[in-house]
């Protein structure tokens, strides 16, 4: 797939829809390596309504399901990786950290590396920055659904 990857790139390989959605653009991606991508924070966003209304800071699990969304690209990018239609769910989350607010009219960007892979569970650290200063940092683990019967 060529590079930046768009919203509609990205829908093709998530199921997550409005309101869940929260990666907006892929702009690097390295195989088996690490991927990058983007959300823009927009003051319309649905979560600011009650967090906080004088004073909108976007939620960390917000950050962190940023974070595990862009995992999944990576993990269905990645030579050998995971199908495209398959259902990647979150397994686990370590080492959080969260640095700075994220505010309306900022752009996280984020970067998710992998740790290590074991047949489909995967293990990758990620970063959320705003112009350069880290504000989330966290390693994610998550694993590929089975398949119902």
């Amino acid at each position: 797939m060529k590079l930046p990857l768009s919203i509609e790139d990205i829908s093709e390989m998530l199921p997550h829809r409005y309101p869940f959605l929260f990666l907006d653009r892929i702009t690097e991606f390295k195989d088996g390596e690490y991927v990058r991508g983007r959300k823009c924070v927009s003051a319309n966003e649905h979560f600011f309504v009650g967090h906080f209304p004088d004073r909108p800071i976007m939620p960390g699990v917000v950050m962190l399901e940023a974070l595990a969304q862009l995992g999944v690209i990576f993990a269905k990018l990645t030579t050998d990786g995971m199908r495209p239609d398959q259902l990647c769910v979150l397994a686990g989350v370590e080492s959080v950290r969260f640095r700075r607010p994220v505010v309306p009219g900022d752009v996280l960007e984020l970067e998710m590396a992998l740790v290590k892979r074991r047949a489909s569970h995967w293990k990758m650290r990620g970063t959320g920055k705003v112009d350069g200063e880290l504000a989330i940092e966290a390693v994610l683990m998550a694993s590929e659904a089975r398949e119902r019967a």
